[in-house]
C-alpha cells in the first residue's frame, strides 16, 4: 500500500499552513485588490447617493422615481449588470465598481433618506429661527441627526459590495473572488476554504470598523441607551 504524502498541498486538504505560507504574496495581492474595489465603489456610491436622498428629502415628487429606480438596480442579477455594463466599461476593474456603485445605491439612499424624514420638524423651525439658512441646516443639523441610520445603510453597503467583489472573478477583477473561482475549477480545497474565510474576515472587520466610527460620531446615542 502507498503511503499518503506528508504535504496537507499534496493531500489537498481544506486546512492547509503550506498554502497560505507559499501563497503569502498572492493572498496580499488578492486582499489589497478587494479592498480598493469594496472602498471605490461604496465612497462613489456615497458621493451619489447623499445628493440623490437630499433631493428626495427637498422635492416630495423626486422620492417615488429615486426609489424606485435604484431598487430596480438592485433586482438585476450579477451576472446580467456586468453584461448590461460591458460595453461601456469592457473587461476592466471599473465595470465591477460602477456594478457595485449601482448595488450600493438602494442601500445608501434609503437609509439617508430615512434619517433625513426622521429629524424632528421642531428642530428644523428653531435652526431657521436662530438665522440657518439651508446649506447651514443641512451640514449643521440634518445630516448630523440622520447620521445613524445613514451609517447603518453604510455598513450595510459595505458587507454587501465585500461579498458582491467576488463576482468580478468572471472578468478578472474580484479580488479574492479570483482565487475562489481559480480554486474551484481545479478543486483546490486550501485555496477555496482560505480566500472564503478572508472575504468573511474583511466583512466583519470593516462592520466594527464603521461601527466604531459611528459610536464615536454619535456620542448622543451612546448617552440615550446608557
Amino acid at each position: 500500500m502507498t503511503a499518503p504524502p506528508d504535504d496537507c498541498l499534496a493531500r489537498n486538504e481544506w486546512i492547509c499552513g503550506a498554502y497560505l505560507s507559499s501563497r503569502r504574496e498572492i493572498l496580499a495581492d488578492a486582499v489589497v485588490q478587494h479592498l480598493q474595489l469594496t472602498g471605490a465603489s461604496v465612497a462613489l456610491a456615497l458621493l451619489i447617493a447623499l445628493p440623490l436622498a437630499i433631493a428626495a428629502r427637498r422635492l416630495r415628487w423626486v422620492a417615488a422615481p429615486v426609489l424606485g429606480i435604484t431598487t430596480l438596480l438592485y433586482t438585476i442579477p450579477a451576472l446580467a449588470m456586468f453584461s448590461l455594463l460591458l460595453p461601456l466599461y469592457g473587461l476592466s476593474a471599473a465595470l465591477v465598481v460602477a456594478g457595485l456603485v449601482l448595488y450600493s445605491l438602494t442601500l445608501l439612499v434609503r437609509n439617508l433618506l430615512a434619517g433625513l424624514r426622521a429629524v424632528p420638524e421642531e428642530t428644523r423651525r428653531a435652526a431657521r429661527g436662530l438665522g440657518y439658512g439651508p446649506l447651514r441646516l443641512l451640514l449643521a443639523v440634518e445630516l448630523p441627526l440622520a447620521l445613524p441610520a445613514a451609517m447603518a445603510g453604510l455598513r450595510l453597503a459595505t458587507v454587501s459590495a465585500v461579498s458582491l467583489v467576488t463576482i468580478g472573478a468572471i472578468v478578472g477583477h474580484g479580488g479574492l473572488g479570483n482565487l475562489v473561482y481559480a480554486g474551484m475549477n481545479t478543486y483546490f480545497k486550501a485555496q477555496v476554504l482560505t480566500a472564503s474565510v478572508l472575504c468573511v474576515v474583511i466583512a466583519v472587520a470593516a462592520d466594527l470598523l464603521l461601527l466604531g466610527a459611528q459610536r464615536l460620531l454619535t456620542p448622543w446615542t451612546r448617552a440615550r441607551s446608557a
